[in-house]
């Protein structure tokens, strides 16, 4: 009887650390190809429990903007979050669901009704601060 309880607190231990959620916190960047150009994104995660919030900085061939990220969820290894942009007169809702992994994040991205592409988050490496560049080597003749 004994065997058979700590069979199933075993099993139910797993799923439950299965069903935690990974924490992403941090920036991640990505850089893609799409129908209006080349765009790059560095996103801005924060996860309390399953709740994704934060922001979404993306710059189109040189035009930047800023967007909060809402409806964020990651359950396991599961993500889905939404982009509200706002281009001109226009709101677009762009939607992304995918799955997590340790060096990347692989997401679907839904563009309204315009299309979808698939796009792959990688960590933001540490800005270099002016301070901890190295110095600019010395010319000689």
């Amino acid at each position: 009887m004994n065997r058979i309880c700590s069979i199933i607190l075993v099993a139910w231990l797993l799923c439950v650390s299965a069903a935690v959620a990974e924490d992403i916190s941090g920036k991640w960047k990505t850089e893609f190809d799409s129908q209006i150009g080349q765009q790059k994104y560095l996103f801005d995660f924060k996860l309390d429990g399953e709740t994704l919030t934060g922001n979404a900085h993306r710059d189109v061939d040189g035009q930047v903007g800023d967007t909060k990220i809402t409806e964020g969820k990651i359950t396991g290894d599961k993500i889905t979050f939404v982009e509200n942009l706002k281009l001109e007169d226009q709101e677009i809702r762009i939607e992304y669901s995918g799955k997590i992994s340790d060096k990347e994040i692989k997401l679907t991205r839904k563009v309204g009704d315009f299309g979808t592409e698939e796009i792959v988050l990688k960590p933001a490496s540490p800005t270099t601060t002016p301070s901890t560049q190295p110095a600019p080597p010395s010319m000689t003749h």
